[in-house]
């Protein structure tokens, strides 16, 4: 499969089969989180894979519904976003995936400019590599990057204070198909040597 492809394919995964992942995929996925590049190569992130049921159903319980959007800004464009669910999901859905990944970061191992944090841009670098690996593998993934309590996250799994909890995502079997979601035309969100 080629880069391309690999992208095209990927979706964000709200259901999965409780078939178990096994640990040479787990690995593989995180082993391409790590190989990520990071603000002087400091590597800020740490994983936490969760399989404990008690672990998974109390991150869950912090964790967003699936979004169904009734009031938007008005600078959103309404046709990119998802369709309403033909059912309604339980708000434990993130439990159902036999593991979930918990992303950190150490804001002190990475550089700030400008009043701009740079962990949250090297731990998105290397989320998106463990997103995408988990596609080539066959594994279904959702980015959720806020919305959740990040406190009971880090009280759930005993994270010290001094470090953020910037996203998480479940990781299973999908047990649903989604359609391609509509993207921005080329030119809309490319332009050459300026601002157009």
């Amino acid at each position: 499969m080629s880069f391309m492809d690999l992208v095209l394919k990927r979706r964000s995964i709200r259901k999965y089969k409780s078939d178990p992942v096994p640990e040479d995929k787990i690995r593989y996925v995180l082993e391409a989180a790590r190989q990520a590049p990071s603000w002087a190569n400091q590597q800020c992130w740490k994983y936490i894979v969760v399989t404990d049921e008690s672990l998974k159903k109390a991150i869950a319980s912090s964790a967003p519904p699936p979004p169904i959007f009734t009031s938007l800004p008005a600078s959103w464009d309404r046709n990119l976003l998802p369709p309403p669910p033909r059912e309604p999901r339980p708000r434990d859905w993130v439990a159902q995936a036999p593991v979930i990944i918990v992303g950190c970061a150490d804001p002190s191992k990475s550089g700030k400019k400008e009043g701009k944090d740079y962990y949250l841009v090297d731990i998105g670098i290397s989320m998106e590599h463990l997103i995408l690996a988990a596609a080539e593998q066959g594994l279904g993934t959702c980015w959720i990057g806020g919305g959740f309590d990040e406190a009971t996250v880090k009280k759930t799994l005993g994270i010290p204070e001094n470090i953020r909890v910037v996203a998480l995502t479940p990781l299973g079997y999908p047990d649903e198909q989604p359609l391609p979601r509509p993207r921005r035309g080329f030119d809309e969100i490319v332009s050459y040597n300026s601002w157009k």
